[in-house]
């Protein structure tokens, strides 16, 4: 059996404790066994309406794409900067022209 959405356990929640609030202001009892009656009618009708409510339907599974909607990866290669030259900095600490700091090795 599948498990129950979301949306099956918010309204069979919401119909038991709305239907049995209802049935106990109507009926105005106070005997136990009237509780318990009252009780698990509501249950009753709570399962009801959690079993009625219909499934949300599942996704079919996702088709290859055809070969008009078939997605080609580019290679994407990076170009040298011909603004500022690259030159490696004499210090550690030393502020690289592209505003990066140098090599953190020795």
């Amino acid at each position: 059996m599948p498990r129950p959405t979301a949306a099956q356990l918010a309204y069979g929640s919401a119909t038991v404790i709305f239907s049995t609030l209802a049935m106990l202001l109507l009926s105005q009892t106070s005997s136990g066994l009237g509780v318990a009656v009252i009780a698990l009618a509501a249950l009753g009708l709570g399962l009801l309406v959690a079993l009625t409510v219909p499934l949300s339907k599942s996704r079919p599974a996702a088709a290859p794409p055809s070969a008009a909607e078939e997605r080609v990866p580019v290679r994407r290669t990076t170009v040298p900067s011909a603004a500022a030259p690259q030159t490696t900095p004499t210090s550690v600490y030393e502020v690289a022209p592209s505003g990066t700091r140098g090599p953190a090795g020795p």
